[in-house]
């Protein structure tokens, strides 16, 4: 039996002390004839001095810092494999996930296959199971904290995680790679959502694993980009009727976010998203467009993967915020009803 010939992508930016585990691990991947192609996004001369000279690996020098979308679609397009595995600077695969992952997608309903991601420093501790899309935009690490072994089957998801996932190249191109206009954070949603939308499925897979060293944080550049790309991702994915029906709890959330902006010292960074936004509509509405000629599945049959609550854990509230919670599900529950195919009255 012939190994299967798969495209691994890595980028690397900073420090990077995981660079050299990371990229050891996917050129030691098992049952996959692996080609890995690194972007240097403006990494230390030190981490990328330790990168193995393997002739299995080229590294990508674009000379400037594309962000993580930019550097992956540059990443991909140098890529001669047809699957292609995204996998994060700190994440370390298993030696048969790619392996796993390959032929999952063998499966021509598959259009992303995730690896069920791991805790570096509690490997038997979920950091990402796939993460959920919730009707205001937010999504987080699904599952973390929880047992590994909760993951016993394969699993659809709103999204896989972009610390490893796996995709046909061909689907990439269909749907254009990620947008560079998000830079960084909320991609992998909406490549996972937008495949969706084409009418294949995003799964998460229990025996394809990596360890991940997830360090959480809230930079005000995070924060800024997070919430810019929620919006861009809520604007261009949804059909219209969704975002009427969605519009008044959206936009009371958005307030209740500023709010609390300005209390936790980010509020410019808010404002800045909104004028990103504002000042970028044309760019909007193309991709608006884009979006929406191209997908064959409408938001009727999507609803279900959307959720209503929050992960206390990852997202947690304040106890005046229980009440508002609440009747945010009691409105989503009765209007989602109303999100039928076109055609039906």
């Amino acid at each position: 039996m012939t190994d299967t010939p798969v495209s691994a992508v890595m980028l690397a930016y900073g420090a990077e002390p995981y660079l050299r585990e990371a990229v050891d691990a996917v050129l030691a991947s098992a049952g996959v004839e692996v080609e890995l192609v690194l972007v240097d996004n403006g990494a230390s001369r030190e981490s990328m001095a330790r990168v193995p000279d393997d002739p299995r690996l080229t590294v990508v020098r674009p000379g400037t810092n594309l962000g993580f979308a930019g550097g992956m679609n540059l990443a991909v397009s140098r890529t001669s494999h047809p699957v292609v595995v995204l996998v994060n600077s700190d994440a370390l695969v298993e030696t048969d996930a790619l392996s796993v992952l390959a032929r999952h997608l063998e499966d021509p309903q598959v259009g992303i296959a995730g690896a069920t991601i791991l805790l570096a420093d509690e490997p038997e501790t979920l950091n990402s199971a796939g993460n959920p899309l919730h009707v205001l935009g937010l999504s987080w690490a699904g599952d973390m904290g929880h047992p590994a072994s909760e993951v016993d089957a394969v699993r659809e998801v709103a999204s896989a995680s972009g610390a490893c996932m796996a995709l046909r190249r061909e689907h990439w191109d269909t749907l254009g790679g990620f947008p560079a206009e998000f830079f960084a954070y909320v991609e992998d949603m909406e490549l996972s959502w937008r495949t969706w939308q084409h009418g294949l499925r995003v799964e998460v897979l229990p025996d394809a694993r990596a360890v991940h060293h997830y360090e959480f944080s809230r930079s005000p550049l995070k924060m800024y980009l997070v919430e810019r790309n929620r919006l861009l991702l809520l604007l261009t994915v949804h059909e219209r009727r969704t975002l009427a029906l969605l519009a008044l709890p959206l936009l009371a959330f958005e307030g209740a976010i500023l709010v609390v902006s300005v209390a936790q010292g980010w509020g410019r960074q808010k404002l800045r998203g909104w004028r990103w936004v504002l000042t970028h509509l044309r760019w909007v509405r193309a991709r608006r467009r884009l979006v929406q000629s191209t997908r064959s599945v409408e938001d009727a049959s999507l609803v279900r993967l959307l959720t209503d609550t929050f992960d206390p854990a990852q997202t947690p509230l304040p106890p005046a915020a229980a009440p508002l919670e609440s009747l945010l599900r009691t409105y989503w529950r009765a209007v989602r009803r109303l999100i039928r195919p076109r055609g039906r009255a």
